[in-house]
């Protein structure tokens, strides 16, 4: 059944990394994937192990489409090229990425920022691309010739900080967006694919630092992404809400205050503004 519309402010899990926003009378969508497999290949990579929690077909009118970056469990071109033919969303992305989706369909239209610079969605909702620790690539050759970033969305229902993939590094990152935005009303932040630390610390946080980074921007809310629907690093696929539960309890934070969302479950703050 499609979402439900609401007053204030809504978001669910669709999967993985992938989110619908509902605010302000917009259906916003971060990062939608409704392949089978998260891989430039239909036959091989890794493979969904749960359906999406909203099917496509009953999306309701989308009026846009954010990217973060332009790995294939965040940037997947068949949902795109899907999604525009139905809705001819915005799409916005992190410098770069409009090549990559633009390349078999030019007449997609994506805007491309820069990190500090914003779009106008609406009247009263901007979104502003902020820097990540990671990286891109699509293949062997284009690492890091595209940029990547997270996105800040300033609504009349409030900020949210919503993070595809990022390292912790020393948490200035996090405490910059409360500076430059004010402390966010939710932070939507990744809490899986970080094993193993030696390789993965330096661009997966794991659910103890996601819990320093929630402290660190001040958000008064979290919700935890980029676990359960692609086996993606060595973690088992459903240990990241385990950790996070122990990480919240050794911080002395209510752990109602930072969820990690299965795919279909929705958060929602019907007063919020």
């Amino acid at each position: 059944m499609p979402p439900p519309r609401v007053a204030g402010l809504r978001i669910t899990l669709v999967g993985h990394a992938s989110f619908l926003v509902q605010v302000a009378g917009l259906n916003i969508l971060i990062d939608p994937v409704w392949s089978a497999r998260a891989s430039p290949l239909r036959f091989a990579g890794p493979r969904r192990v749960n359906p999406p929690g909203i099917a496509l077909a009953d999306l309701p009118p989308v009026q846009a489409v954010l990217v973060t970056h332009n790995h294939y469990d965040h940037l997947d071109l068949p949902t795109l090229h899907r999604l525009w033919a139905r809705f001819r969303p915005r799409i916005v992305a992190p410098l770069g990425n409009d090549a990559i989706i633009r390349r078999r369909r030019p007449e997609i239209g994506v805007d491309v920022l820069d990190w500090g610079e914003a779009v106008r969605l609406a009247p009263g909702v901007t979104a502003t691309l902020e820097p990540a620790l990671h990286w891109s690539a699509r293949g062997l050759r284009d690492r890091r010739m595209a940029l990547w970033g997270a996105f800040v969305l300033t609504t009349p229902a409030g900020v949210i900080y919503h993070v595809g993939d990022t390292a912790y590094g020393d948490g200035a990152l996090f405490r910059a967006i409360r500076d430059r935005h004010g402390a966010p009303r939710v932070a939507v932040l990744p809490v899986g694919a970080y094993e193993p630390r030696w390789f993965m610390g330096a661009q997966h946080m794991n659910p103890a630092e996601a819990v320093r980074a929630f402290r660190d921007c001040g958000a008064a809310q979290a919700l935890g992404h980029h676990w359960g629907t692609f086996q993606l690093t060595d973690e088992a696929i459903d240990q990241p809400p385990a950790a996070l539960a122990a990480a919240l309890e050794a911080a002395g934070i209510d752990p109602a205050r930072f969820r990690a969302l299965r795919p279909g479950e929705a958060w929602v703050d019907s007063g919020a503004g």
